[in-house]
């Protein structure tokens, strides 16, 4: 007989409980979309002043005003003031859908007639990240490249390219030994990655089939496994990509609205320039590359309803303007586009994270789960730990000196979970990479706890 699931009942700031009446830290957010915690007062206000409003109505030649607002303020929260000094393309526009794997599609086929219309491609080509994950309609598996999600449904997909993932701990290129350390901070390689993303691209193009869009998760591939890439890496792809003409999509579904936070994964203060401003909202722009799409979802609403974004530039949107009969316009949409209840939820969560209260709170936050997670190297099990903001993942492995996986079909992650649980922690894993992804309003304590759980489920039940 199957187990019964676990029922939540409710939930308030980082707890959530049953209908057993047992209580949970919330320690990944409700997958990865809680941002500020349950039951947020100013976002219950912002969603209950809306409902004595209007809650839906058409956004099909229509407009209303919590997503107007809403577009303005992402439009200000995604345009840096470096961005218009380093000579990049401001996003300007808005396409408002339902969740990430929508923000996806809209991105691909925005850009996909961009290029067509504008750029004289006739046959515009896509490139993302080994392991990456992008939704689950047809584009974003056509995109993705995360064997366990995908593979099934290749037969239903169109062709796309894949590059190297920077992933340190397990690269075939990397001839440092491990150590009791983040596998970014000792690696031994010669940025080989980053060399085959430029030798696809120039391998494509004199094919005569260049590749004209690439797509990737900035700072940290979530579904791959919390993949965590190096200082530099970021930066030396997007400039690759902006000399070839090669647009970029940064899929922020999981990385959005702060959540890879204001330090560096060495604890360092992260700035993407050298004027001092604002720590950005978007992890893209930690080194100074701005996109051509940006797509939003997850924590958009603070996790309360399902809401995405997908911005890009003027000149892209210039590409679908014309005169009635040129049928020139976008004809992509969603029933709920613009939604007002997502878009009144939005705006309270987007004031949230731009507050003074929640930046000094992050960087706390971030401060202290760096230190917490210090106390897990001890254990022979641990074999890296990747964080970067207020997210992190712990791989689990035979041997930390060996780097020996457990077969998955062991299920080392899901046994951590489920012990975790018992224990009043609720998390999942990625195979075997525990993520810990508190929401921003968790205590001090709350946090220790979630680490102190997670550590004694790790030796009772692998050690």
């Amino acid at each position: 007989m199957a187990e019964r699931p676990v029922v939540i009942s409710g939930g308030k700031g980082t707890e959530i409980w049953d209908d057993r009446g047992n209580k949970y830290l919330d320690a990944n957010s409700s997958i990865w979309t809680n941002l500020h915690g349950h039951q947020h007062p100013k976002i219950n206000k912002a969603i209950s002043d809306q409902l004595g409003r209007i809650s839906h109505s058409s956004a099909l030649g229509l407009a209303n005003e919590p997503s107007a607002m809403l577009a303005e303020g992402l439009v200000k929260a995604s345009n840096p003031s470096w961005v218009k000094r380093s000579g990049q393309a401001g996003l300007e526009k808005v396409f408002y859908s339902d969740d990430g794997s929508t923000a996806i599609e809209t991105a691909l086929k925005m850009a996909y007639e961009h290029q067509r219309r504008s750029l004289g491609i006739k046959s515009p080509r896509f490139i993302s990240m080994d392991g990456g994950y992008h939704g689950d309609t047809i584009g974003g598996v056509s995109l993705g490249k995360a064997g366990m999600f995908h593979d099934s449904f290749r037969g239903l997909c169109f062709k796309t390219e894949k590059f190297m993932s920077p992933a340190c701990y397990r690269c075939p290129f990397n001839k440092a030994k491990p150590e009791r350390a983040d596998g970014r901070d000792y690696r031994k390689c010669n940025w080989e990655c980053v060399d085959d993303f430029s030798s696809k691209l120039d391998s494509a193009k004199k094919s005569g089939k260049p590749i004209t869009s690439v797509i990737v998760e900035p700072l940290m591939q979530g579904a791959a496994g919390m993949i965590a890439q190096p200082k530099g890496w970021l930066k030396r792809i997007g400039q690759i990509a902006k000399e070839g003409g090669v647009q970029i999509i940064a899929d922020e579904v999981m990385t959005g609205f702060g959540r890879t936070g204001i330090l560096n994964h060495a604890g360092k203060e992260r700035r993407s320039t050298k004027v001092a401003t604002s720590p950005s909202l978007f992890a893209i722009h930690a080194e100074g590359i701005q996109p051509d799409f940006l797509c939003l979802a997850k924590g958009m609403t603070g996790g309360y309803l399902p809401m995405a974004a997908t911005l890009t530039t003027q000149g892209v949107f210039d590409s679908f303007l014309g005169d009635y009969e040129e049928l020139k316009t976008f004809f992509h949409g969603h029933s709920y586009t613009g939604n007002q209840l997502g878009s009144a939820a939005s705006l309270a969560s987007l004031s949230l994270c731009e507050s003074e209260k929640s930046i000094k709170r992050r960087k706390q936050l971030e401060q202290l789960m760096s230190e917490e997670l210090k106390g897990l190297w001890d254990l022979d099990v641990v074999g890296d730990i990747r964080q970067e903001g207020l997210v992190a993942g712990i791989e689990l492995v035979r041997d930390w000196k060996t780097r020996e996986a457990y077969d998955w079909r062991e299920k080392a992650g899901v046994l951590i979970c489920q012990s975790m649980a018992t224990m009043g922690v609720m998390t999942r894993p990625v195979g075997n990479v525990i993520v810990l992804m508190p929401p921003y309003c968790t205590t001090d304590s709350q946090l220790r706890k979630m680490v102190r759980v997670m550590r004694k489920a790790i030796r009772e039940t692998l050690t």
